[in-house]
């Protein structure tokens, strides 16, 4: 299943780059190969630590910390002043956005919080760990995970 569901995204990834570069399309084409390098440096990296390739969830945690590095990139460029490279970064962020999953609304994430709040027993802040590890296990790419964790402490005290 895990296998069929990766294949299915890299076919979608693949299906995209090659649909950009006969376009010729100078804003997407090296973001898409850079996504493909990313994941690419990853497979390398396991393989060298004796692990399969990339997981679907490994692959989500690349994408996320790549629109990560572009959110805190464009914050600089703004406020170095220099907008138009903020709006590039911006532009890279929604095409790696386009390879992940729908994020979920802060309502969603109080409530998946709660869940797993409940689903671990965690009764302290010191029991932030086991959620957001349970969190990250069920939610994957799906939530930014320094506002869970802002939550999950709020809702801890």
């Amino acid at each position: 299943m895990v296998r069929a569901v990766r294949r299915r995204e890299h076919d979608a990834r693949k299906k995209s780059l090659k649909s950009a570069m006969k376009a010729q399309d100078k804003h997407r084409l090296p973001t898409l190969r850079l996504i493909q390098a990313a994941i690419h440096d990853r497979d390398i990296a396991n393989r060298g630590a004796g692990k399969p390739a990339a997981s679907e969830e490994e692959i989500l945690q690349i994408l996320a910390k790549m629109v990560k590095q572009r959110e805190e990139s464009a914050k600089a460029f703004e406020d170095g002043k220099r907008p138009e490279l903020a709006a590039q970064e911006r532009g890279e962020m929604e095409i790696i956005r386009g390879f992940l999953p729908t994020q979920l609304d802060d309502a969603a994430v109080t409530a998946a919080a709660r869940e797993a709040i409940a689903a671990t027993g965690a009764a302290s802040q010191k029991d932030m760990g086991k959620v957001i590890g349970a969190l990250k296990q069920k939610y994957a790419g799906q939530m930014d995970f320094g506002k869970a964790s802002s939550i999950v402490k709020g809702l801890l005290q």
